[in-house]
């Protein structure tokens, strides 16, 4: 009995030992000959592997595509002038636009002064034209009608 109680506990790891194989799931082994599924298997993970590189291939040449453009636009946009800027030139053009329609204003202003001075005079010496005619033709209407024969008439 002795010899029996020292196989317990060899017999209890073997025991051990089946119960673990038999709970746990099989493993399907490839037999060393057939090897088209393993075959297949790699071919569709260099075909996956392939497509892969050339999504980020394609996706690489986009992002440096969007790269370009936002470096233009970045470099269209510093050239485009501030509203700062803007607002400053149109003042500036402003201004420039009233100094001379204030120097034409002043201009037509002066030429209407001189116009009226004109006027004036040429009123204040026609009336003294029109004065000395007057002056004239009341001498001449006196004096030269009873002495010119000519305005006297014969026979009457």
């Amino acid at each position: 009995m002795s010899r029996a109680i020292n196989y317990v506990p060899r017999i209890a790891i073997f025991l051990a030992g089946v119960a673990t194989a038999a709970l746990m799931p099989r493993r399907e082994r490839v037999p060393s000959g057939d090897g088209q599924p393993l075959d297949d298997l790699k071919k569709n993970l260099a075909a996956l592997e392939a497509r892969l590189e050339a999504h980020e291939t394609s996706g690489a040449a986009r992002l440096d595509a969007v790269e370009t453009r936002l470096a233009e636009h970045a470099a269209k946009l510093a050239d485009v002038p501030s509203t700062t800027e803007i607002v400053a030139a149109m003042e500036q053009l402003l201004n420039k636009t009233m100094a001379s329609l204030d120097d034409r204003l002043t201009s037509q202003a002066r030429s209407i002064d001189v116009l009226r001075t004109t006027v004036s005079q040429t009123d204040s010496l026609l009336e003294r034209v029109l004065e000395s005619l007057d002056t004239l033709q009341g001498y001449s209407d006196s004096s030269d009608l009873s002495a010119d024969p000519l305005v006297t008439r014969p026979g009457a």
